[in-house]
């Protein structure tokens, strides 16, 4: 199961960078907005680097709650978010990430892609670009992940 269920999530960061709030809602790089509507600043060197080390050689099926820690790490304001990784498009979208068309063959640091769940993959898989590779909750050989002809991707990008 891949998944990040809030209830089982204890972790907490010692570290958490502040986030600057403002009455400015005009979009701009590399800002995002928060899902409470607030504008906060995303490093996207952070996230990398957060997601590179909390990352494994193999998965522990927790590819959403490492991207959330990621993301959260490097400044999103995230209040609410889905269990799923399948579900996670909305929540990019309101922290200042745009859908593309998919790009894995030209991916840029902080990309993000999603694999919508398939009658295999319940809750479906979430990983980001590091600049170099594909991390999830492990670091990944490629980004096709799933031995799967049913799969669906949605790629998403730092505006």
């Amino acid at each position: 199961m891949i998944y990040d269920g809030q209830s089982v999530d204890s972790y907490q960061t010692q570290n958490t960078p502040q986030v600057t709030v403002t009455e400015n809602k005009e979009r701009s790089a590399p800002f995002s907005f928060g899902s409470d509507g607030s504008r906060s600043q995303i490093d996207i060197h952070k996230f990398v680097a957060k997601l590179q080390s909390i990352s494994g050689f193999s998965s522990t099926a927790k590819c959403a709650k490492s991207v959330r820690i990621a993301l959260q790490s490097a400044g999103a304001k995230i209040i609410s978010h889905p269990v799923a990784a399948s579900d996670w498009g909305d929540t990019l979208t309101k922290i200042g990430y745009r859908q593309i068309q998919p790009a894995f063959d030209h991916p840029q640091k902080g990309d993000i892609y999603i694999i919508k769940r398939t009658p295999n993959h319940i809750y479906g898989h979430i990983a980001g670009y590091s600049g170099s590779q594909w991390i999830s909750d492990f670091k990944q050989n490629s980004y096709d992940v799933y031995r799967d002809d049913n799969v669906t991707y949605t790629y998403y990008r730092p505006l």
